[in-house]
């Protein structure tokens, strides 16, 4: 299957991603143990399934030879801290404003950081020239976040946080993607990289966890019986990890995100007409924002003359 494909797909498993992990942060009335149920599913889904996969134990091989041979920084393997944050972040914030615009905001986020950490060349592919084409299709999204939210420009203060909160989830889920593009430019192997994104994101979790009970912020609450739906938060994040730290490294972060933007958008909108979040609305206002994405990807010319095939999961 094509890259360009694979890229849209995973941004369809983001938005049922954030969707679950949103409902099951309302009926627990937790954003960070809602967070913590669905990193921590994550990893004991791929846990069980490394001892039966060859080629998870080579990438840990792989890996552990890169990090002695000083090929990769060891602080580049928390990354997975970085996808911690973003699910906290969203467990939060989608109660409040609804996966469309949520998705809307985080895009601009990841889309800024994306043309940062292109140009560095943290993607392990190399750097990527930040040409007009690819500041306007930026630019274009940044812009449909502000067209998107305009009927709540008046909203309270809580809202217009949260709006915020999206933006930053965003923007570290795009260094998150080019750290886990590096990563897997060493494992050679999209799953190890999964299973070390979700041993970090747990452990950066579970001591947030800890850490705010210990204080009296935080406290559990005994986990809801269904709708079932609301616990694939875990196996859809594996699932899109293994995507992404495959694909990134070969069309660059900026690129990936917004071919991904097609699928995430559409998705998103979709649920929030089938599905809504509650006391969230799809508006005019909405539509037209996610229009204007969709142009920031033309804008940026994705091309795919240079897409590779993915590498064996």
């Amino acid at each position: 299957m094509r890259l360009d494909l694979l890229a849209a797909l995973s941004g369809v498993l983001i938005s049922l991603q954030t969707r679950a992990n949103g409902e099951l942060s309302h009926l627990l009335n937790n954003g960070l143990e809602a967070a913590l149920v669905s990193f921590g599913s994550g990893l004991i889904i791929i846990l069980i399934i490394t001892p039966f996969n060859s080629h998870i134990k080579e990438g840990i091989a792989n890996l552990k030879y890169a990090v002695v041979r000083k090929e990769i920084a060891k602080w580049k393997l928390l990354a997975g801290a970085l996808g911690g944050s973003f699910v906290a972040i969203q467990t939060q914030v989608v109660p409040l404003i609804g996966v469309a615009i949520y998705s809307v905001a985080s895009i601009a986020g990841q889309t800024a950081m994306s043309l940062i950490v292109d140009r560095i060349g943290l993607t392990g592919g190399g750097k990527k020239p930040i040409s007009v084409r690819r500041i306007s299709a930026a630019a274009l999204t940044v812009l449909a976040v502000l067209v998107s939210v305009l009927d709540r420009i008046n909203a309270n203060d809580v809202s217009k946080l949260a709006v915020i909160g999206g933006c930053v989830a965003g923007a570290l889920v795009g260094f998150r993607s080019a750290l886990n593009g590096e990563i897997n430019e060493h494992s050679q192997q999209s799953f190890t990289t999964s299973l070390l994104n979700f041993i970090s994101g747990t452990a950066f979790l579970l001591t947030l966890m800890v850490v705010g009970i210990l204080i009296g912020k935080v406290h559990l609450t005994a986990l809801p019986t269904g709708p079932w739906w609301i616990y694939t938060g875990g196996v859809l994040g594996v699932v899109y990890i293994a995507f992404i730290s495959t694909i990134v490294q070969h069309l660059g972060v900026l690129t990936f995100t917004l071919f991904s933007v097609g699928g995430q958008l559409l998705s998103s909108l979709i649920i929030d007409l089938v599905s809504p979040t509650n006391g969230v609305n799809v508006s005019a206002y909405l539509v037209t924002g996610i229009v204007m994405t969709y142009l920031g990807v033309i804008a940026g010319g994705v091309s795919s003359s240079r897409v590779q095939k993915p590498k064996r999961l």
